[in-house]
C-alpha cells in the first residue's frame, strides 16, 4: 500500500508544481488555491508512504516522479525544449527511480 501512496503523492507533486507556474508567484487566485491544495495531498501521501518505506527511498521516487512528470508537462503543456541532453538526463532519473524501487 506504501508504493501506491507514493505514486500517487509523485502525481500530486506533479499538480502543485504545474499550479505553481500556472499561479504566477501566488498571485493568481485559483491556480494558487489548487497548488496549495495538491501540496497538502501529495505531502499527506508522501508521510503515509513513509511510515513503511525507508526515507531515502520514498523521497528520492516521491521527487523523481514529480520531476519526471513536470518535465513531460513543460514539453507537452508549455512548448519547453526537447534536447538529447534533457532526454538524457530524464533517462537517468527514471533510472534512478526504478532501482531504488528494486533495491528496497
Amino acid at each position: 500500500m506504501a508504493w501506491i501512496y507514493l505514486f500517487f503523492a509523485g502525481l500530486l507533486e506533479i499538480a502543485w508544481a504545474t499550479g505553481m507556474k500556472q499561479s504566477a508567484g501566488f498571485t493568481r487566485l485559483w491556480p494558487s488555491i489548487f497548488t496549495l491544495v495538491t501540496m497538502t495531498g501529495s505531502f499527506l501521501l508522501l508521510a503515509a508512504a513513509m511510515r513503511s518505506l525507508p526515507l531515502g527511498t520514498a523521497y528520492a521516487v516521491w521527487t523523481g516522479i514529480g520531476t519526471l512528470g513536470a518535465f513531460v508537462l513543460g514539453i507537452v503543456l508549455m512548448g519547453e525544449p526537447v534536447t538529447a541532453l534533457r532526454l538524457g538526463a530524464a533517462g537517468l532519473i527514471l533510472s534512478g527511480i526504478v532501482l531504488m524501487k528494486m533495491a528496497t
